[in-house]
């Protein structure tokens, strides 16, 4: 990510700045509900598109994959194509993409639509970080700007799960697409009277081959997850080895081209630091065992409970609200003890919240099993959010702060595709177990039909199966805490960059 340059036209104070921040605030609240939506109406469009349970984790994951695998791309396009351009452009994308996905006459027209939104995101939000950096050249203003992209960043989760419940209880889950479509060309009709154009100096110089190779690896590898899940040989199916193959192969190339090219995408100078390498690490364990756990329990309140959408969405609150309620108090603790020993007891807490998990069964236990995991995960997932996000960028070049920042959510993106292909394929491993037990049961539909489909022991089951492979990622987190993030409470705060450093060209 090019440096931005402290030009004349960015030291002048823009006098839109404050419009501007409310316009891409908004863009920024579509990017994060989108991430959050369609997990309560995911059974939905299961049943509509007739998804089959291995393929219905790709309407997530191809919003991840593509997102998380051209983020630090987008990043670079911004810079050097034009912020406005790029942020004008990922929102028209995006509005277009989300009204395909709204008309998706079958499960890949969702996926493919699911996937261009993604595309457009990594041009949209790593512009609209940039934008306000060059907006806010005053530390206080910038500081107070980026508090409120946080705040709606945070609560963009919460706000997807409510909407995504009542867009799905009312009109339907179609819905849940189309929403983002007037809101993306409204938002786009304020950013073009009121957002300032600029750039960075220099040529342009894209690393395309490392975008395609991170990119290709990456769905190689998810694809060969899921195959195992459909396959009649499991993990020994040829197929789903040689895309686990291929998948090494082509990210163990994306690294070497990292090594040579000029200006890479992923400068590998960054991850090398063993602090801001570990910090990556666990924020992509922590992405793989989070976003699993959504997808489940949003199929147990749902498919076994019989919660309603919009039910199953509010019964998710407590862990949106447990994040942000928490987040200040782990800011103003975080100076007194450093950042490890938070990220330490936080990963051994969400660990602990997602094995109390496997205490779920058939009945509605929501408050007695369900209710106190979610807080516990909320509280841990706070303690390790902030300190993490502070040592990934600890002591890195104020020119390399834009694609370090941007790696964080890279890797949480990237870790949540590859944990929800995982995890989605060893939970119905032993859902089929359960149904080789104690077999299908036989249900009547509203039309009198009968059929056979698993019963509520045998979805529990695999949902445990998901549950537990989910804490092992968490667990396997905090030992890359334990080992990386081996920083002091003073070296932390000697070697903690001045806010316009850490903000400069932040993506």
């Amino acid at each position: 990510m090019a440096e931005l340059n402290a030009t004349a036209e960015t030291k002048v104070l823009d006098p839109n700045r404050w419009r501007m921040l409310a316009v891409i605030a908004v863009a920024q609240l579509m990017i994060v509900l989108d991430g959050s939506i369609v997990n309560v109406a995911l059974p939905q469009m299961q049943e509509a598109l007739g998804i089959l349970d291995a393929n219905r984790q790709w309407v997530v994951t191809a919003y991840t994959l593509a997102f998380g695998g051209l983020l630090l791309l987008g990043g670079r396009i911004a810079d050097y194509w034009g912020r406005k351009r790029t942020f004008m452009v990922g929102l028209a994308g995006f509005a277009f993409a989300s009204a395909l996905g709204g008309i998706a006459p079958s499960q890949e027209y969702l996926f493919a639509a699911r996937g261009l939104q993604g595309l457009f995101a990594a041009m949209l939000a790593p512009s609209a970080l940039s934008l306000i950096t060059v907006a806010f050249t005053e530390t206080h203003e910038r500081t107070k700007a980026f508090g409120v992209f946080g705040a709606l960043s945070g609560g963009g989760a919460a706000i997807g799960l409510i909407l995504g419940g009542v867009l799905t209880d009312g009109p339907g889950w179609r819905w849940v697409m189309w929403v983002d479509v007037p809101l993306a060309l409204i938002t786009a009709l304020f950013a073009w009277k009121i957002v300032r154009e600029s750039k960075s100096d220099g040529h342009p110089s894209y690393d395309i081959p490392g975008a395609l190779l991170a990119t290709f690896g990456l769905l190689s590898l998810v694809y060969g997850f899921t195959r195992v899940s459909e396959a009649e040989n499991g993990w020994a199916d040829p197929l789903a080895i040689t895309c686990i193959v291929l998948s090494v192969v082509l990210l163990g190339t994306f690294v070497l081209v990292q090594q040579r090219v000029k200006n890479p995408l992923l400068p590998m100078r960054i991850p090398a630091n063993p602090v801001r390498g570990g910090s990556y690490l666990t924020f992509l364990l922590v992405g793989a065992g989070l976003f699993a756990m959504f997808l489940f329990l949003s199929y147990y309140m749902q498919g076994v409970l019989g919660y309603s959408a919009l039910k199953a969405g509010l019964h998710f609150l407590p862990f949106s609200l447990g994040i942000i309620l928490t987040a200040g108090i782990v800011a103003r603790i975080l100076p007194r003890t450093g950042p490890r020993p938070l990220m330490l007891g936080g990963l051994a807490m969400a660990s602990a919240g997602m094995m109390l998990l496997l205490r779920i069964q058939p009945q509605d236990q929501y408050w007695t099993h369900v209710f106190p995991s979610l807080v516990m995960m909320s509280i841990g997932m706070a303690f390790v959010f902030i300190p993490a996000s502070s040592t990934a960028l600890l002591g890195v070049n104020p020119r390399d702060a834009g694609v370090a920042s941007a790696l964080l959510n890279t890797a949480q993106q990237v870790g949540g595709s590859v944990g929800l292909a995982l995890l989605s394929t060893l939970s119905l491993s032993a859902q089929t177990s359960s149904i080789e037990k104690i077999g299908l049961g036989e249900y009547t539909d509203a039309a009198g039909n009968v059929f056979q489909a698993p019963q509520p022991e045998s979805l529990v089951a695999g949902f445990h199966a998901g549950f537990m492979w989910g804490a092992v990622l968490l667990i396997l987190g905090l030992l890359a805490t334990a080992v990386f993030v081996r920083i002091k409470r003073d070296d932390f705060h000697a070697n903690v960059q001045d806010p316009d450093d850490v903000l400069v060209a932040t993506h």
